[in-house]
């Protein structure tokens, strides 16, 4: 069951849309999965509001964003991606079951990455939640996650998100991530963390050191 206060996505002869800031095919640059080809659906709007957030242009959706399930389906179907990563923005504002739903009968692999700071609706396959100070995730986004990762801004993150761990199954993976701007001041404390703990791994944003989507 999905929260009825997440937001509904639109329909429009008899079909479903949701706001869609850009799609495309590349590799998970983050995380678990790292260097993994994928295609990424960006869910626009988010409330969240990170002040080093990457993609500020997806926290507002507008009308000419949305596009049609079917419609993202055989945009896919042109690649040959197997994982879909859904993203945003904040995409677990929107009820997602019925984007989950399409894409499992399509038979893809997908992926939600969130802050974790509302229920989660649909199907996945795995979950990655990144917490944000600015919004505290629920325990039960924390409870379902697959991967645990967590942006460094300054070192006292590190502690944060060692005490959020503590809410995560002991199947989840845990992840620190230096903040892009801020990397050359929090790494070398994230790697002396990690090799004195290491139930946690490093996340590095390829991505953004080969210059790809």
């Amino acid at each position: 069951m999905y929260n009825s206060l997440l937001i509904e996505p639109r329909k429009q002869n008899n079909k479903i849309l949701y706001p869609v800031m850009e799609h495309f095919y590349s590799i998970q640059g983050e995380g678990f999965h790292s260097g993994v080809p994928a295609y990424f659906i960006r869910i626009a709007g988010c409330d969240i509001g990170c002040s080093w957030c990457d993609v500020k242009e997806s926290w507002e959706s507008t009308d000419d964003q949305y596009v049609e399930i079917s419609e993202l389906i055989e945009t896919i179907s042109k690649t040959k991606a197997k994982n879909i990563i859904i993203t945003g923005g904040e995409p677990a504002m929107y009820n997602l079951e019925p984007l989950t739903s399409g894409l499992k009968k399509a038979g893809y692999i997908i992926h939600i990455e969130t802050s974790g700071a509302y229920e989660l609706s649909g199907s996945f396959d795995w979950i990655c939640v990144s917490p944000k100070k600015f919004m505290s995730p629920l325990l039960n986004s924390l409870s379902k996650a697959d991967e645990l990762k967590v942006i460094v801004v300054n070192n006292n993150d590190l502690k944060w998100g060692s005490e959020l761990a503590g809410n995560v199954s002991k199947k989840c993976k845990l992840f620190f991530q230096p903040e892009w701007e801020r990397s050359s001041k929090t790494q070398s404390a994230i790697v002396d963390f990690i090799k004195n703990n290491p139930k946690w791994n490093l996340s590095l944003q390829i991505h953004k050191y080969l210059n790809i989507q």
